[in-house]
């Protein structure tokens, strides 16, 4: 199906393939390059008119339907699709049509286009999460109905001009080569289950966003090694190492261990202008993030409920599966 849409992708061994719209197709394509696990990645125009050959000129007269997209081949034994597309989410505006940064036109329309089931059902899922975090969403999903390479002077664009024109900050491509923690290893589970395995404060806290009395409640002051996951994805969220004492009367803590788990959000409720932070596979609500505190090490204070959490002993870590992140407790 894929050589018949995109003639010039060829199937390797072991190796998986989606199609990503997000904006001008240079910062993109930079992004998912710095992902561990990619493969390949390939500038070109996705889904526009059956009847058009497209180059550079036609697409962007905005009259040809195609889309400046991405071919990101990558390695599932190394990272998922989960992994690709939360990250491509973390850099887009997904409640914007036909613009992204500066650009504007309906080239620059977002979109997700697979190329199987197994994939269809992985966008849908994740599509679905990112949809309860935006107030509109916009972003195109469906099949690949064709894609073509872009000229050879779009392919690594920005690898070849460092200085060009990017939608895309660079902290956001450090964040994504830096990724440790992958999502794909912690699905969030139908809604109908995560009401079942959750006690009544956890389900209220996580699915609808209220908060746990201060000073009363599991971890303030627990102290003990380990790594604090998401009670309702298992997802690697902090460490012991990385929390501290704080006056505010729930768990605090300095920085999270992947900055990719973590999900800010604009919170503007009971009169207060705060940031919001949710888990990023199971999009639980955790608590607010606050700078410029002066208890904390980094000047950042993750506020977290405790009933947002579930505490993994260092001693316990391997057998739980998290050995992989013993380092990263000190």
């Amino acid at each position: 199906m894929t050589q018949e849409k995109d003639e010039t992708y060829t199937k390797k061994e072991g190796a998986s393939v989606i199609y990503l719209a997000g904006g001008c197709f240079w910062g993109l394509e930079k992004l998912m390059q710095s992902i561990p696990g990619v493969i390949q990645t390939t500038a070109g125009y996705a889904n526009g008119k059956s009847d058009i050959v497209p180059d550079y000129q036609i697409v962007s007269s905005g009259r040809s339907g195609y889309r400046e997209t991405v071919r990101v081949g990558y390695d599932p034994r190394k990272i998922s699709l989960d992994a690709l597309l939360f990250a491509y989410f973390r850099v887009i505006d997904p409640t914007l049509e036909n613009r992204q940064g500066n650009d504007r036109g309906t080239q620059y329309q977002t979109g997700i286009y697979y190329v199987d089931d197994s994939s269809k059902e992985t966008v849908m899922r994740i599509a679905e999460i990112e949809r309860e975090r935006h107030p509109a969403f916009k972003v195109e999903i469906g099949p690949l109905t064709s894609f073509y390479d872009a000229e050879e002077y779009h392919q690594k664009y920005l690898d070849k001009n460092p200085g060009g024109y990017c939608h895309i900050g660079a902290d956001e491509f450090l964040e994504a080569a830096e990724m440790i923690i992958d999502p794909g290893k912690y699905p969030r589970p139908k809604k109908e289950k995560i009401a079942e395995i959750l006690d009544e404060t956890a389900f209220s806290v996580t699915q609808k966003g209220d908060t746990e009395p201060a000073f009363q409640n599991a971890f303030r002051d627990r102290h003990e090694k380990g790594i604090y996951v998401d009670v309702v994805t298992g997802e690697p969220l902090f460490t012991s190492s990385d929390k501290y004492q704080s006056s505010c009367g729930w768990p605090a803590f300095s920085e999270s261990i992947d900055k990719n788990t973590i999900i800010p959000r604009e919170d503007n409720s009971f009169g207060m202008k705060r940031t919001e932070v949710k888990s990023r596979a199971g999009n639980s609500h955790l608590g607010h993030v606050f700078f410029g505190d002066r208890e904390s090490p980094s000047g950042t204070r993750y506020c977290i409920n405790s009933a947002s959490l579930r505490f993994i002993p260092y001693a316990e870590m391997e057998k739980e599966g998290y050995g992989y992140l013993k380092s990263k407790v000190r």
